[in-house]
């Protein structure tokens, strides 16, 4: 047995109405667009109108078990899965809030690579002062060695004096 849905049509009034096949019932939720025609059994064709959109049981060999009005299926089908209009409206949402993320990760991702050179700007700063300060100090020893040596100059010159002046 096998659910289709199906459109009653009748070529003319002196022949029976039959099915145009339009869609059958795979697994689930999941429908396969298809073509083709089933007669009707005289005693369901008393039960439909021309035109008519219907769920028809189909056994293996396109024998009608069962039919029935398409339209609360239908009208279903749009209310659980078309309803409110929300849906459109709600895939824009969710598509202006993907732009809304994917501008406010690319503006983190600037700040970011900001921030970076500049600590990288810093760094190479500090580097430079921490060298100056070395070569600084460097030239402070050196010139405490120089100031010893002459102090050291300062008092064998002195005690020169004071020896020349005894």
């Amino acid at each position: 047995m096998m659910l289709h849905l199906a459109q009653v049509h009748q070529q003319a009034p002196s022949q029976p109405p039959g099915l145009k096949l339009l869609a059958a019932q795979e697994v689930g939720d999941a429908w396969t667009v298809l073509t083709g025609e089933v007669l009707l059994p005289p005693e369901q064709a008393d039960k439909v109108k021309p035109a008519q959109l219907v769920l028809a049981d189909l056994s293996p060999d396109n024998e009608v078990l069962q039919l029935q009005d398409a339209k609360d299926w239908v009208l279903e089908i749009i209310q659980s899965h078309l309803g409110d209009a929300t849906i459109p409206t709600l895939l824009k949402d969710e598509v202006e809030r993907a732009e809304q993320w994917r501008q406010s990760l690319t503006l983190q991702s600037q700040e970011l690579d900001r921030r970076a050179l500049e600590m990288e700007a810093r760094r190479e700063q500090i580097q430079e002062l921490e060298e100056n300060l070395k070569q600084e100090r460097r030239d402070l020893e050196l010139q405490r060695e120089q100031l010893g040596q002459a102090q050291q100059q300062f008092e064998m010159l002195r005690n020169q004096l004071s020896d020349q002046s005894v």
